[in-house]
């Protein structure tokens, strides 16, 4: 997968004609920092964040997967999101 290709779907997920729903955008949150950073090495925010345990819940899920794999899975489900949303 080519980083061009990535840097094109994640300017392309930024431009969707509707948002999508909070399970698709936890997944392209997920991929998108695990293809950018890669494993998560922070503890899970407190009970009280729950935005921020839901980013790392989406991020954590992801632990494992290469950076090319989760640059391969975020352009596919942009790939998806802009055929279900229109870009």
């Amino acid at each position: 997968m080519s980083h061009a290709y990535f840097e094109k779907a994640a300017s392309e997920a930024k431009k969707l004609k509707t948002q999508p729903n909070r399970e698709e955008v936890n997944e392209l949150y997920g991929l998108y920092k695990q293809a950018t950073n890669g494993d998560l090495e922070s503890e899970r925010p407190g009970i009280l964040d729950i935005l921020g345990r839901r980013k790392w819940d989406s991020w954590m899920g992801k632990k494992g997967l290469s950076k090319e794999e989760a640059m391969a899975a975020y352009v596919e489900l942009v790939e998806k999101l802009k055929r279900k949303y229109g870009i």
